[in-house]
């Protein structure tokens, strides 16, 4: 017998309420839509967050000009080609580090090879600094989000980058404009901004991980390599780091083309892309959910606290 329409919202109110709140139901059993809705929410969610922080950014900056707004755009550039290939090998960590070395070190040099104007380096050269010497932070925000998101708790994926976010919000115009007691630091102020609302979402990751709040707890004993496990998750990622990069390697082509046209086409570029993102958020929800679903099938149940080991 069917729901009656009452029964069916309530169930749907329900269920949106279990998806934002948590659950540690086990999306194995029961009906695979239900599963992947549950798990699409926050995965959505989780997404539009990442990506406020550039929305954010560039609203703030916006008002300091185009040269502002382009250093923006053709940081973002540089740091997409980085995670194409490293947010598909276990060892992402590394590849961070020596990215903050290279890229902090030579960021004039990088937005020149970007395409940037002599104004925009001036300008832009120690926000790039600050960005890429900060990789590392986003690379543990990403992997350890990958880790809840594995163990079937997207929420707390989402939840980080929540907190991330609300940060960044209240320090971006605070360090930008100088408002209050905080120094008016221009676009570097978003830069910094950024980071450290990204490194405190990282602490909060670590905390869940460490004090045994989520699903998967990390004990001190857990904390070794494993070479064996680092060469086969290596081999598995090599397919989708591949696909990965070509998308992110046509963004970075794009960014150095437009680049061409001067800092306000450049300006008007990120904008609009970021308005775009925004609109596809749900597919990638939806595709995020499934291959999380996917991988805990094989896995056996989301029960466990250590998946596939």
């Amino acid at each position: 017998m069917s729901p009656t329409p009452e029964r069916a919202r309530r169930q749907i109110w329900r269920d949106i309420h279990d998806a934002l709140i948590g659950t540690h139901r086990d999306f194995t059993e029961g009906p695979i839509g239900r599963a992947v809705f549950l798990l699409a929410i926050p995965m959505i969610l989780e997404m539009a967050m990442e990506s406020l922080f550039g929305i954010v950014d560039v609203f703030f900056v916006a008002r300091l000009g185009t040269e502002a707004v382009a250093t923006v755009a053709l940081t973002e550039g540089m740091l997409t080609i980085v995670f194409g290939v490293a947010m598909g090998l276990s060892m992402g960590i590394v590849i961070s580090l020596a990215v903050a070395l290279v890229g902090g070190l030579n960021a004039p040099r990088l937005l020149r090879l970007m395409g940037a104007t002599a104004v925009i380096i001036h300008t832009g050269s120690t926000y790039t600094t600050i960005v890429l010497g900060c990789v590392s932070i986003i690379f543990m925000l990403f992997l350890i989000n990958g880790i809840f998101r594995g163990a079937g708790d997207a929420t707390l994926a989402m939840r980080t980058l929540w907190l991330a976010n609300v940060i960044n919000i209240v320090l971006d115009p605070c360090l930008i404009n100088g408002w209050g007691p905080f120094p008016k630091l221009g676009v570097v102020g978003a830069a910094v901004a950024t980071a450290t609302g990204r490194g405190i979402g990282v602490a909060f990751q670590l905390w869940m991980l460490l004090g045994g709040g989520g699903r998967v707890v990390v004990r001190r004993a857990d904390l070794k390599l494993n070479f064996d496990v680092l060469a086969r998750l290596a081999r598995v990622s090599a397919s989708g780091m591949m696909q990965f990069l070509v998308s992110t390697a046509s963004w970075l082509g794009l960014v150095r083309i437009i680049a061409l046209f001067g800092a306000a086409a450049l300006a008007g570029y990120t904008i609009a892309i970021r308005i775009i993102i925004f609109a596809i958020l749900p597919s990638w929800g939806m595709a995020n959910a499934a291959a999380t679903l996917v991988g805990n099938v094989r896995c056996g149940s989301l029960a466990f606290t250590t998946c596939c080991s």
